[in-house]
C-alpha cells in the first residue's frame, strides 16, 4: 500500500504539469518574439551642484533599439532636492549619445540610475558618464524651482505670428524670446546667458536636414537635436557657451549659413560656417548670436547686380 501511495503521488496530472511548468506569457503563445533584457538600480549620492549625465556611443546601438539605454529619476522618497531635465521629452537616454541634466539643491541628494540592456552581449553595458557643470557656489542662490522662469515641459514647436519667427531662446531673467534669420536674438552687453534655443526650418526643408548642438564645455557638446527641437534647458541655471549648426541633404544644397555669438564679459566669435562650434576662447557663457540663413539663388542674384 505504501508503494502505491507513493507512485500515485509521484505520478503527474494535468493540473500538476501546469504547475510545474509556469505558461508563455501571451506575446510567446502569439507567435511574436520575447527579447530578455538585464534591469539594473542604482543609487547615486551626488552633492549640490548641476550635472550632466551622458550615455555615451554604443556601436550596436542602432541595431538593438538603443540599448543599452538608461533612465535617470529621483529616489521613491528623498528627491526633493533633485530637479531633472532631458534633452528629449520621454526621458530615455539611449546609446547613441543622449543626455540629461541634473540638479542637486541644498544639500547633497541621490538619484536613480536605472539601466536596460541586452543579455549576454559583449557590448552590453551602458558607457555613462557624470560630469560636474557647476559646483553649489557657482549656482545662483540654489533658488527654487518655483521662482525659476519656466520650469520644465517641453517647449511647443515655435508658432508663426505675423512677421515669422525663425529662431527662439531661452534668456535668463527675461523667459523665451523669438527673431528672425539675420537678426540678433539676445542683447549685446547685457550679461544675461542664454540657456537654450531652438531654430526653426524653412519651409520646404527638412527638420532631420537642419541640426543643432549647444556647446556645454570645452570639447564637449549636448546631442544633436532637429529643427523645432528645443536644446539647452530651463530653470536649471546653466548657461550655454556657444552653439553648432550643421546643415545636409537639400537644406546644404539650397542655402548658405554662417553664425556669429556674443558672450557675457564682451566676447565674441564668427562668423563661422556650417557645422563648426561658435564659443570663445574662454568659454564664457552664450550672451547673443545670429544665425544668416541665404538662399544660394538669392546670394548669387545679388552677386550679379554688382
Amino acid at each position: 500500500m505504501a508503494a502505491v501511495k507513493t507512485a500515485s503521488a509521484s505520478k503527474k496530472t494535468p493540473a500538476n504539469e501546469a504547475e510545474a511548468e509556469p505558461a508563455a506569457p501571451p506575446a510567446a503563445r502569439s507567435g511574436a518574439q520575447v527579447q530578455e533584457l538585464k534591469v539594473t538600480g542604482h543609487l547615486m549620492a551626488l552633492p549640490p551642484g548641476l550635472f550632466c549625465f551622458v550615455n555615451e556611443l554604443n556601436p550596436g546601438a542602432a541595431i538593438h533599439n538603443g540599448m543599452p539605454g538608461v533612465r535617470i529619476s529621483p529616489p521613491p522618497i528623498g528627491g526633493q532636492n533633485v530637479e531633472i531635465s532631458g534633452f528629449r521629452a520621454d526621458g530615455w537616454l539611449n546609446a547613441e549619445g543622449d543626455a540629461v541634466l541634473v540638479r542637486i539643491k541644498n544639500k547633497p541628494a541621490q538619484v536613480l540610475v536605472t539601466i536596460y540592456q541586452l543579455a549576454n552581449l559583449p557590448d552590453a553595458s551602458p558607457r555613462l558618464q557624470v560630469r560636474q557643470l557647476l559646483g553649489e557656489a557657482q549656482m545662483p542662490a540654489n533658488a527654487p524651482a518655483a521662482n525659476a522662469p519656466a520650469a520644465a515641459p517641453p517647449p511647443a514647436p515655435l508658432a508663426p505670428a505675423a512677421a515669422p519667427t525663425n529662431l527662439m531662446a531661452h534668456i535668463q531673467t527675461r523667459g523665451d524670446v523669438g527673431a528672425r534669420f539675420g537678426d540678433w536674438l539676445g542683447e549685446k552687453g547685457s550679461q544675461n546667458w542664454i540657456e537654450g534655443f531652438a531654430i526653426t526650418a524653412p519651409e520646404g526643408i527638412a527638420a532631420s536636414d537642419l541640426t543643432y548642438q549647444a556647446v556645454l564645455g570645452r570639447g564637449w557638446l549636448s546631442p544633436w537635436v532637429e529643427a523645432g527641437q528645443y536644446c539647452g534647458s530651463r530653470g536649471m541655471a546653466l548657461p550655454l557657451l556657444g552653439l553648432r549648426i550643421r546643415l545636409s541633404g537639400e537644406a546644404a544644397e539650397q542655402y548658405d549659413l554662417s553664425y556669429s555669438a556674443t558672450f557675457v564679459g564682451g566676447a565674441s566669435a564668427g562668423p563661422v560656417g556650417n557645422d563648426e562650434t561658435c564659443e570663445a576662447e574662454t568659454l564664457a557663457p552664450l550672451e547673443s548670436f545670429q544665425v544668416q540663413l541665404i538662399p544660394r539663388a538669392r546670394k548669387g542674384g545679388a552677386k550679379t547686380r554688382k
